[in-house]
């Protein structure tokens, strides 16, 4: 692990120690992390530093370094802040499909809450106790599905790709619009002008208008990520059987 990422684990898992010099704390890292989601909400991370963290907590700069050594510490609390410990399944033990779904919803309105959780939340770093809780639901719902590890472990990236993608989708048209119906509008704008180019994708939008099929990619998404984790769990179920 890099000393990026130590530092960061650290901050997230402890032991926190007190700074051995100087006055007496008047901070502590929740209240920093709060602080520092409060103004990525309003303002995004590329706004995001410690000078302006430490002006929101009435600090110097300086006393905000002794609790977080950077601006990459600092985002790792904040998403873990953030994101939230994973809510308890509230649907049956046994009903993996409910809980998945019940989970991608979860997930998916975290991330709108807080959009910029998706810059956070790419590439090799430090996860934390509340981001770890996440995978850990989704990989303890499916276990005695026959599911291995890694097809667990698979099952959670892909679920967790999903909602990360409707999401983006649902930050880029803005607080005033539609994603999908954003993109509608453009391409039936392009097809009527060369639709005769294109002849399959105009029938298909046409035929989504009339049945008033639009704007079903979440579902759409969640519903075949389940329907292939079905098909492979009977799957194993029937493997399991015949080596019994």
């Amino acid at each position: 692990m890099s000393g990026d990422h130590s530092k960061a684990t650290r901050l997230l898992w402890g032991p926190h120690t007190r700074p051995a010099r100087g006055p007496r704390p008047t901070l502590d890292l929740d209240r920093i992390a709060a602080a520092g989601v409060e103004l990525a909400d309003a303002d995004g991370l590329a706004d995001l530093s410690m000078q302006r963290v430490a002006a929101h907590l009435g600090v110097t700069k300086m006393a905000l370094y002794r609790y977080v050594p950077g601006k990459a510490e600092l985002v790792a609390l904040m998403a873990d802040a953030a994101i939230g410990p994973c809510p308890a399944p509230t649907e049956p033990s046994g009903d993996w499909r409910a809980q998945l779904r019940s989970w991608a919803v979860e997930l998916y309105a975290a991330f709108r809450r807080h959009p910029w959780i998706l810059d956070a939340t790419v590439g090799p770093r430090a996860l934390g106790p509340a981001e770890l809780s996440w995978l850990e639901r989704i990989v303890a719902t499916l276990d005695g599905t026959g599911l291995s590890g890694a097809e667990r472990m698979d099952a959670a990236v892909l679920l967790s790709g999903h909602v990360r993608a409707l999401t983006q989708q649902a930050r880029a048209a803005g607080p005033s619009g539609n994603a999908e119906e954003q993109l509608g509008a453009a391409l039936g704008q392009l097809l009527q002008e060369h639709g005769e180019r294109f002849p399959a994708l105009g029938a298909a939008l046409a035929s989504a208008v009339t049945d008033e099929e639009q704007d079903q990619a979440w579902e759409f998404g969640l519903d075949r990520i389940l329907d292939g984790l079905a098909v492979l769990i009977e799957r194993r179920a029937k493997e399991a059987e015949r080596s019994g």
